[in-house]
């Protein structure tokens, strides 16, 4: 299974454009669409699919509707960073966005995209939008200490998340 490709190429992008980072990876996960939006959506299931994920701090019993919010530590190249999360927008089982803050003023968008049958398999569509402070200085930066590991990462992840899903 793993990522689709197309008449262009993979599904999987990774690129800078101007300030704006933006890895996007589609997956199909052999599982009903509602399970694995409980997964994706769990604050504290991350560990378990997550690459990058250190740990996270939510409210408890916290409904994940519009407005909740969740403080992640994420670890890239031997850096790690806390990111304060907002859930956008939600619409269970198909859609979700959330819009991060980072540091040094970064921001980030993170959205979900899950389609199929109610009994699967989930075609699961991941894009993350990393908006760099500093304009194209910034740009430049990010595009030497991230260069290609959120794609990287990306990829790692939601194959982590295909394996923890289709254990039989």
């Amino acid at each position: 299974m793993g990522s689709k490709r197309t008449a262009e190429g993979p599904l999987s992008l990774g690129y800078v454009h101007g300030a704006v980072s933006i890895v996007r990876e589609t997956i199909e996960i052999d599982a009903p669409p509602e399970v694995v939006f409980d997964t994706i959506m769990d604050p504290h299931r991350l560990s378990e699919w997550v690459t990058i994920h250190r740990s996270v701090k939510a409210p408890a019993g916290q409904k994940l509707e519009a407005g909740a919010r969740m403080d992640q530590v994420l670890h890239m190249r031997g850096v790690s960073f806390t990111v304060h999360w907002e859930l956008e927008s939600v619409k269970r089982p198909s859609a979700a966005e959330w819009i991060g803050r980072g540091p040094a003023m970064s921001r980030a968008s993170i959205r979900y995209r899950l389609s199929g049958p109610p009994e699967g398999p989930t075609q699961f569509e991941y894009s993350n939008e990393f908006h760099t402070p500093g304009g194209a200085l910034g740009a430049v930066a990010s595009r030497v200490v991230v260069g290609h590991a959120s794609e990287r990462e990306a990829e790692r992840t939601l194959a982590k998340l295909k394996q923890l899903l289709e254990k039989h």
